[in-house]
This record gives C-alpha cells, structure tokens and sequence, in this order.
C-alpha cells in the first residue's frame, strides 16, 4: 500500500528530473562555449540579435501557442519597453547609478504596464475581435511614434549608450562579447520562467481556455481574467527583449514597434512551430540565420523566408518543431535508422531541386537589374555568364530531374516513416 501511494505521489509531482534538467544545462553550456567557436564581433552580434528574437518569440507563444490569441500588434510592448529603457539610458544621474544588467526589468515592467491597461479591453474576446483589437492598438502606437515625438524621437529615433551605467563587478559593456554573456543570462532566465508559468495552474488553464473556453467557464474559470494575465505576462517578456535590443544596438525607432516587426514575430513562432515550447527557439534561430547570412548572398533572402513559411503553413502545420517531434515515435522504437535511406533518396535530390529553383530566380533577378553590360553574376562561391546558354541549362535540369526523383521517391519515404513510427511497424 506504501508503495502504491509513493507511485502514485511521484505521477502528481514528478519533480526535477535528470530530462527536465538536462536540456537546460546543456542550453546554458552552449551559450558559454558559442563565442568561444564563434569569435567575430559579426558572429557575437548575429547570436545577441538569435537571443533577442527568441525571448520576443516565446514571449509572442504565451499568447498565440499557449493562450490561442493571434495579436498582430504585439510588437508594441517589446517596442516600448525599449524605448523606455533609452530614455533611462540618456538620465545620466539616474543612470550613472544603475548596473546595466537590472535595465530589462524596466523595460519589462513598462511593457506589462502597457499590457495591463490594452489588456484591460482586448482580452474581453478572443478570435478575430481580439486579433484587430491588437493591430489597432498596433496601428495606433506605431503612428504615434511618428507624432510624440518627445518619447518616440520621430523618424529618427532614439540613441543612448550603454557605457554610462554604473560598471557591473568593474565590467563597462564596452567590448560585444560582454554584451552577449548579459543577453544570454537575460535569456536563459526569461526563457526558464516562461517555462514555469506555463506549468502553473494559470498557464494550464489558459491551454484549456484556447481548446475549449466555454467548458473552461463550466469549470469556474473566467477565460477573460486568465487571457489578461497571459498577456500581461507576454508584455513583460516582450519588454524585456525590447531592453536587450536597446543595449545591444543602442538606437530604436519606429521600425521596432510597427505591423512588419509584429508580423514578422508571427512568422517566426509559426514556422518554428506554436504547439511546443521550444518551436519559437528553432524558429528564431532559423529566421535570425536566414535573415543575417543568407542576406549577406543575396537580396531575395524575403522571398525565400516567405516560400518557407508558407510550405511550413501548408505541409507542416505544426512547425519545424513538430516536424522533429513527428520523429519520437520512431526514436522511442529504436527504428529511425530505417529511414535513413528512404529519406536521403528524397531530401537529396529535393536539395538540388531548390538549387536549381533559386539559380534560375537569382538569374532571372540579375538579369532584371543588373546595369547594363554586366552580364557577370556570382551565385554559390561561383562565378558565371548569366547570358549565357549553360547556366540556365544545368538550372533547369536540377530543378526539374531533382524535383521528378523526389516525388519519384516520395511514397517510399511516406510507407517507410509509417513502418517506423507504427506499433506493429507498418503491418496490417
């Protein structure tokens, strides 16, 4: 009988375990050793700009992923919250007597603090009313941002520096590298305490207010009340990433807080995946990468992003995280080197057919705007004749023998996953 309780006490209350733990051990480890790997100020920057989205992102996915509200506004509260933190910056006595590393509290809490008083009214409903309640308000601040100009500094924006602030243990911020450990310590406790609200009894809810509200208020749960404070728990969280991106890049302007940076947060936790906690991560950390190198190589990066994010949207509903968790089945049975082969006779072939897809856009884009008599183009590390017959031939070829041996292949892969993830391992 002792034994039946212990069971039955550990089910309620698993406590810490070595699988909850680790994940968060090895994220802080990684986040220590990257600029150890990665020692250029562009690579630093890159990974600050990776850490800022990611709590912005999982931030958005206490609303969109946890709580079902589409806001198309929520880069307000991120936008605010740093541009609070700016006119702390340019308080030079107050300033002068603050560590730079408590800063984000401020720009959390002028971020839950709008979120409190737009969330008094928007979480009154939910849906379609509560997604243009959030770019009205959206709409409104952005514009504002132009029109106040004592708080938002116009078109130009505001700058501070960051070195003005009371040194932390002797450090100044001067050098990327210590801007970088601040962001990661900023992240890992963001992201750890978003995970704990989402395991309190009012993030539990709040998933059952998303699937099923009116059972949620047969139960005696006010859905109105538990929206609010998910969202005025976002608006903390964004403000808190809007502090870091004002520490990082010392300047915002209206480009932080308007309908392309909130619809851009809404891309990123949907291509990442809004079903797992972790989805916003991959996401962010796809997008940042996707945005900074692949817009060093080209200026079409936008048109790739947005052909990703809509086969993500149309095959992939659940996000590149769901497409990894799609897999558990298959690693819990020990079979995911049973599709190895099938998958590589897809993806490979698949891979050329993107190749030759963006070679034959890259050439089309070259030859609409290059200056005249510039017929030189340089497209993965090579340099060719874009008027000539060859390129567009091999292009061709790629996109179309790639694309026919991966649909060629496609029922294999598709009968091989289903052998893998199933019980009795694809038979009938």
């Amino acid at each position: 009988m002792t034994q039946t309780s212990q069971i039955a006490a550990s089910r309620q209350a698993p406590g810490l375990s070595l699988g909850v733990v680790m994940p968060w051990l090895l994220s802080a480890a990684a986040l220590v050793l990257l600029p150890m790997v990665f020692t250029a100020n562009s690579a630093i920057t890159v990974m600050n700009q990776m850490a800022i989205t990611i709590i912005f992102a999982l931030a958005y996915n206490m609303l969109l992923g946890q709580g079902g509200m589409l806001s198309f506004g929520h880069a307000v509260y991120m936008g605010v919250g740093g541009f609070a933190c700016m006119h702390i910056m340019n308080m030079s006595d107050f300033f002068a007597a603050l560590p730079l590393p408590v800063l984000p509290i401020f720009g959390g809490l002028v971020g839950m603090g709008l979120a409190i008083v737009v969330g008094s009214f928007s979480t009154r409903s939910s849906g379609t009313v509560f997604a243009m309640i959030s770019l009205g308000v959206g709409e409104l601040i952005a514009a504002c941002s132009i029109i106040i100009v004592v708080f938002f500094g116009g078109e130009e924006g505001i700058s501070g520096d960051r070195t003005y602030g009371l040194p932390f243990f002797g450090i100044e911020f001067l050098r990327q590298i210590e801007v970088y450990y601040l962001t990661a310590f900023w992240l890992m406790l963001s992201a750890l305490l978003m995970f704990l609200f989402s395991r309190t009894p009012i993030g539990r809810i709040a998933n059952a207010v998303r699937d099923n509200p009116e059972r949620a208020e047969f139960l005696g749960y006010s859905q109105r009340w538990v929206r609010f404070h998910s969202f005025v728990a976002s608006g903390f969280f964004a403000g808190v990433a809007g502090a870091l991106f004002a520490i990082n890049y010392e300047i915002l302007t209206e480009e932080n807080l308007n309908l392309a940076t909130s619809g851009e947060i809404l891309l990123v936790t949907f291509l990442g995946g809004v079903g797992f906690f972790f989805g916003p991560i991959i996401g962010a950390i796809v997008f940042t990468l996707l945005r900074t190198v692949l817009g060093l190589e080209t200026e079409l990066w936008a048109l790739y992003v947005g052909l990703l994010f809509l086969v993500t949207v149309m095959y992939f509903p659940g996000g590149l995280a769901g497409l990894l968790m799609m897999h558990a089945p298959a690693v819990k049975m020990k079979r995911l080197r049973s599709l190895a082969v099938p998958y590589a006779k897809v993806l490979v072939p698949g891979v050329f057919a993107i190749i030759g897809a963006a070679c034959l856009i890259e050439m089309v884009f070259h030859l609409r705007h290059a200056p005249p008599g510039d017929h030189q183009m340089t497209l993965f590390w090579i340099s060719f004749d874009s008027h000539t017959f060859l390129p567009w031939a091999v292009s061709t070829v790629l996109l179309i023998g790639g694309g026919w041996l991966a649909k060629r292949f496609a029922p294999d892969m598709a009968n091989s996953y289903h052998a893998a993830t199933s019980l009795d391992g694809g038979g009938a």
